[in-house]
C-alpha cells in the first residue's frame, strides 16, 4: 500500500523504520515543525523528520490541521495529490479534523499504547504503572473524532515487566508496536481485518505535568514506587529538600526497615534511606539542580546537616 506516515516522537520513529522495511511504500510523513532544545535553543527536527530525510522522504511540517488556515488547507491539497492508501499514527500531537479523516480508503489508524479503551489519552504508560497495571500492551484502531475512541483493528496484550519504567516500557511497546502496525497494513491491503468496537470500561490518561510529579512522602512507598518509575525519565519526579529540588530515580522499598517520619532522611554508610507513610524507601540517584543524576549517597555525603531536613 501507499502510505503516509504521521509520527513525531522516537517511539514513531521505530514505527516508521518497521515500515520502511516492510513491503509497503511510505511516500510521505507529517511530523511537528523543528523545535528548539538544549541550551543553545537550536531548531532540531523531529525522530521521524530525520529518518525521513535520511532515506530520501517528503516531509510535511504543518503548524496547523485546521480548515481554512494555510497549512491545513495545504496540507489537505498535499494528500489528495498523494492519494494514500492508508495514513498510520504513531504520537503525531495533533487532531485529526474530519476532512483529513476522508482522505485514505483505510482511513487513518493510530498504534497506542494501551489495551484500548484501558487507557485513552496523551499518557498511557506512564498512566498504567502508576495504577500497578498487571498486564500492558498495545492497540490499533481507526482514528474517528472522539479521543482514542475508534474501533480495533489488532491488539496484543502482555504480562507488564517488572520494575519497568516508563522509559523502558515505551522502548519495549515501541518495538513490539512497530510489528503490529506492520502486520495491521499488510492485514488491511489484503482485506482479511474487520474493526471491531472496544469493549470494557475505558479510563482516561491525561498530559503529566511538572507539578503533577511532585512527590508525596505521606503516601505508601509502593505508591512512591510507582509515581517515581511511571514519571521517569520525563517529567522527572521531585520534592523539595529545604530550598532545592530534587529530582529522583527509580528507588528501592525496605520491608523490614527503621521506622521513619514520613520525608524524613536518614544518611547509612552506603545508602540514604527516606520515610513514607508505610515502610522506608532507598534512594536510588537523584539529580540536585544544576547536575546530571548522581548516586544518592554521594549527594548526601556533600550535604551539610541532611538529617534535620525533610523531603516535601
Amino acid at each position: 500500500m501507499r502510505l503516509v506516515f504521521a509520527g513525531t516522537p522516537e517511539p514513531a520513529a521505530t514505527a516508521l523504520a518497521a515500515l520502511l522495511r516492510s513491503k509497503h511504500e511510505v511516500i510521505a510523513v507529517i511530523t511537528r515543525p523543528d523545535a528548539r532544545r538544549g541550551r543553545g535553543r537550536t531548531l532540531h527536527p523531529s525522530p521521524v523528520k530525520a529518518l525521513a530525510q535520511a532515506h530520501g522522504i517528503e516531509v510535511l511540517t504543518p503548524t496547523s490541521l485546521r480548515p481554512g488556515t494555510e497549512d491545513g488547507d495545504a496540507l489537505v491539497q498535499r494528500l489528495e495529490a498523494l492519494q494514500p492508501d492508508c495514513i498510520p499514527v504513531v504520537a503525531y500531537g495533533n487532531l485529526i479534523g474530519p476532512n483529513l479523516l476522508e482522505i485514505p480508503r483505510h482511513g487513518w489508524v493510530n498504534l497506542h499504547f494501551s489495551v484500548l479503551p484501558r487507557w485513552r489519552g496523551a499518557s498511557p504508560v506512564q498512566a498504567s504503572i502508576l495504577a500497578g497495571d498487571e498486564h500492558t500492551g498495545a492497540s490499533v484502531f481507526q482514528i474517528e473524532q472522539g479521543l482514542d475512541t475508534g474501533p480495533i483493528l489488532d491488539s496484543f496484550a502482555e504480562p507488564m515487566p517488572q520494575r519497568a519504567t516508563s522509559e523502558s516500557l515505551l522502548e519495549h511497546l515501541s518495538e513490539q508496536g512497530a510489528t503490529l502496525l506492520v502486520n495491521t497494513m499488510d492485514a488491511l491491503e489484503a482485506g482479511k481485518i474487520s474493526p471491531k468496537p472496544q469493549e470494557g470500561e475505558a479510563s482516561y490518561a491525561g498530559k503529566i505535568s511538572v507539578e503533577d510529579a511532585r512527590l508525596d512522602f505521606t503516601q505508601d512507598a509502593e505508591v512512591l514506587d510507582r509515581t517515581i518509575r511511571a514519571l521517569t525519565p520525563q517529567p522527572g519526579a521531585w520534592a523539595m529538600v529545604g530550598e532545592h529540588r530534587i529530582k529522583f530515580g527509580p528507588i528501592d522499598v525496605l520491608e523490614d526497615g527503621p521506622a521513619l517520619a514520613p520525608g524524613s532522611i536518614q544518611v547509612e554508610k552506603r545508602r540514604v534511606l527516606v520515610g513514607t507513610g508505610s515502610h522506608p524507601v532507598v534512594l536510588g540517584h537523584i539529580q540536585p539542580p544544576g547536575k546530571k543524576y548522581m548516586p544518592a549517597i554521594d549527594w548526601a555525603r556533600g550535604q551539610h546537616g541532611l538529617e534535620s531536613k525533610v523531603f516535601a
